[in-house]
C-alpha cells in the first residue's frame, strides 16, 4: 500500500511570502499535520502597513479550515535551518534563489508556477474568487504531489 514518500522538511518559497507559499504550507500542513516539517519564505518578505497577513488569502484560507492570522512573512536568510528534502518554488524569482540553496545543500528542487491573486482587480467577490483559485490549484498540486493522507479505517 505504498503512497508517494513525504520528505522530512518541506520549504515553499514566493517572491513576498504573504499569499501564495504561505497557502500552500498552510495546505500541506492541514493534508499531512506532524508527518512532514512545513515552512516558508519569500525573496522580499512584505507585510502590510499594520503588519497584518493579506486579508484575501486569509479569507480563503479560512474557507477550507486553514487559520494564517499568525503567518509573518520572512526571507530565505530568516530561515531558522536551511536542512530542507525538498524546496518548491511558486515564482520564477524564488526558483532562481532556491536554485542557489541547492548549490550549498543536497535538496530536491521542484518550481510550481502560481497565478499571483494579488493582480486581481474589480469588486471584492472577484479578487477573492482569483485567491480560491490559487488556493484550489495549489490543494490539487499538492494532493497529486504528496498523497492524500491515510486515515484511520479507510
Amino acid at each position: 500500500m505504498g503512497g508517494p514518500t513525504l520528505p522530512g522538511a518541506v520549504l515553499f518559497a514566493c517572491t513576498m511570502n504573504r499569499v501564495r507559499s504561505p497557502m500552500a504550507m498552510g495546505l500541506l500542513r492541514r493534508l499531512h499535520g506532524q508527518r512532514l516539517f512545513v515552512d516558508s519564505c519569500g525573496l522580499r518578505p512584505d507585510r502590510d502597513e499594520a503588519g497584518l497577513a493579506d486579508p484575501f488569502m486569509l479569507a480563503a484560507m479560512d474557507e477550507v479550515g486553514v487559520d494564517l492570522s499568525g503567518h509573518a512573512p520572512k526571507s530565505f536568510t530568516d530561515l531558522e535551518d536551511e536542512s530542507f528534502d525538498l524546496v518548491i518554488s511558486l515564482t520564477p524569482e524564488a526558483h532562481h534563489r532556491a536554485i542557489e540553496l541547492t548549490r550549498r545543500h543536497a535538496v530536491e528542487l521542484e518550481y510550481w508556477p502560481t497565478l499571483d491573486p494579488t493582480l486581481a482587480t474589480g469588486a471584492r467577490d472577484s479578487v477573492l474568487a482569483a485567491y480560491r483559485g490559487v488556493r484550489d490549484s495549489l490543494e490539487a498540486r499538492l494532493r497529486e504531489r504528496f498523497g492524500r493522507p491515510a486515515t484511520f479505517g479507510g
